[in-house]
């Protein structure tokens, strides 16, 4: 029965969209992690169907033992559409058991009022687009390389073509991802050797591109920090990017997904890693072990609206009311600017008089998202821009030329127009007169459609440091340093005597 609560537990985290189907399904524990991925995933095919037999049948109203109703969900799933519940006899078995002919009858009046004749035919249909998104496979160049690997695949029969073969034996290189390879969108490798091994990394293109555009340098010098890394496979990526040199401090809050982080990372060969079991929010941009960053990474909890091939369209994310979806969109929103404006933070200062004078040493911050919704994008980056955050460090948008220049479907002007809500105060506390529109901004912007662009939904944006205003805002606090030392230590005039000779 335990196999059961486990499986019950997993669909209340879901329906309590603490994550995906497949970031949740990886931090079960891995001994029992395909069998209940398969009761879960079955169930929430049939969910729909599951909650009406079980409403009509009065299941829960008769039975005080089941007390939760996703226990009941997977408890009737095995009964009604699998090979029967498969746990030791016990009061709650038996609670449903007592129902079984009564359920029965409710399934069969259910596929009559729908005019079917299976049960296959009441399962939940995935979401059509999901069929124009190849199967893409990232090799993870910290083990091996893409020349090794496409070898490996043209000796198993697979045949390499440019463009994209939608042949199932065929596959190609990506024309904007290097070491991306494309696969027919049925091409499975969950049990292949080279994923097994950690050779190659399961990842969606878009999924690709937030480490592309950060892209620190691969040297001893680069200090990078992924502020929510689990499950890890954009982590990988930019250990891969940084050839395992310099630092990489990835942070995970949630335990169980910080030991499916580590366990990716291992795996990867991802040696420059720091794993910290930590949320990002609550660490001290004063911290001298972070006073070197030089690059972050943001991809924060978003509405995962973007995300419609594999599992997630059985979440049903999308149907939420109105009012609610724009509440929790709102939500989001806040927590995910509030992240910008954290990773905006980092710098090593010092009291000159009464001014601090921050020197900042991050130089860019990625901001990503698997939402469709303007609000968790655009609007997110607008109001980031004007953020005082952003004005003390001198943060704008990296030119379109430095984000995936040949990426075409860019922002939505529309959406940065808007005048967003900043802080009304400097950092010198001089009063700010005007709001700050973007509008120009929106080509430095990439999204990608589900369905148009052979990709899941995404957002990508990139915030660069403007050197030349850092200075300009640098020379501007000395200035005012200066000032207020000298009004501080101003000496006293002293008082002439006068001559008596001068009476």
């Amino acid at each position: 029965m335990n196999f059961y609560f486990e499986a019950a537990k997993t669909l209340d985290r879901l329906d309590a969209k603490e994550g995906s189907i497949k970031g949740i399904i990886a931090t079960l524990p891995e001994k029992d992690r395909k069998r209940t991925a398969a009761l879960v995933i079955e169930t929430l095919k049939f969910k729909p169907v599951l909650l009406e037999v079980i409403d009509k049948s009065k299941l829960m109203k008769e039975e005080r033992k089941l007390a939760s109703k996703t226990l009941a969900l997977v408890l009737v799933h095995d009964l009604l559409l699998a090979r029967g519940i498969q746990a030791g006899d016990g009061p709650i078995k038996q609670a449903v058991l007592r129902h079984k002919t009564r359920l029965h009858g409710e399934l069969q009046k259910l596929k009559i009022k729908r005019g079917v004749t299976s049960n296959e035919q009441l399962a939940q249909n995935g979401d059509e687009r999901a069929a124009s998104i190849p199967r893409y496979v990232r090799v993870n160049t910290l083990i091996g390389t893409t020349e090794d690997t496409i070898e490996t695949f043209v000796s198993r029969g697979y045949t390499l073509s440019d463009p994209f073969s939608s042949s199932k034996k065929g596959f190609s290189k990506d024309p904007h991802v290097p070491d991306l390879l494309l696969f027919h969108p049925s091409t499975t490798f969950q049990d292949d050797d080279l994923y097994t091994s950690g050779k190659i990394i399961l990842q969606d293109k878009a999924s690709c591109f937030p480490a592309l555009v950060l892209s620190p340098p691969a040297s001893s010098d680069s200090v990078v920090i992924d502020a929510t890394a689990a499950p890890g496979n954009k982590t990988s990526h930019l250990g891969a990017l940084m050839k395992n040199k310099g630092k990489l401090f990835a942070f995970e809050r949630d335990k169980k997904r910080f030991s499916t982080l580590k366990m990716m990372l291992s795996k990867a060969g991802c040696t420059n890693s720091f794993p910290i079991n930590a949320d990002f929010l609550t660490i001290d941009p004063h911290d001298t072990r972070y006073s070197s960053v030089t690059h972050i990474l943001l991809d924060p909890s978003c509405s995962g609206s973007g995300i419609v091939n594999r599992l997630d369209y059985l979440l049903e994310a999308e149907n939420e009311g109105g009012t609610d979806k724009e509440e929790r969109l709102d939500k989001l929103a806040s927590f995910q600017l509030k992240m910008i404006q954290h990773a905006m933070r980092p710098f090593s200062s010092k009291h000159m008089g009464f001014a601090l004078r921050p020197v900042p040493n991050v130089r860019k911050i990625v901001y990503s998202t698997c939402s469709i919704h303007a609000t968790e994008n655009e609007r997110v980056v607008r109001n980031a821009l004007n953020s005082e955050e952003a004005r003390v460090g001198a943060f704008r948008l990296a030119p379109r030329s430095e984000v995936l220049p040949t990426w075409q479907r860019r922002g939505y002007p529309d959406e940065l127009d808007s005048p967003g809500t900043p802080s009304c105060f400097s950092h010198s506390g001089m009063k700010l007169d005007a709001r700050f529109t973007f509008t120009g901004d929106a080509s430095s912007l990439v999204r990608c459609l589900p369905g148009e662009d052979a990709t899941n939904g995404f957002f990508v944006s990139c915030f660069v440091r403007d050197n030349r205003q850092q200075s300009t805002s640098k020379r501007k606090m000395s200035i005012e340093d200066d000032t207020n030392d000298s009004l501080l230590h101003k000496p006293r005039k002293k008082k002439h005597k006068k001559n008596t000779l001068d009476k």
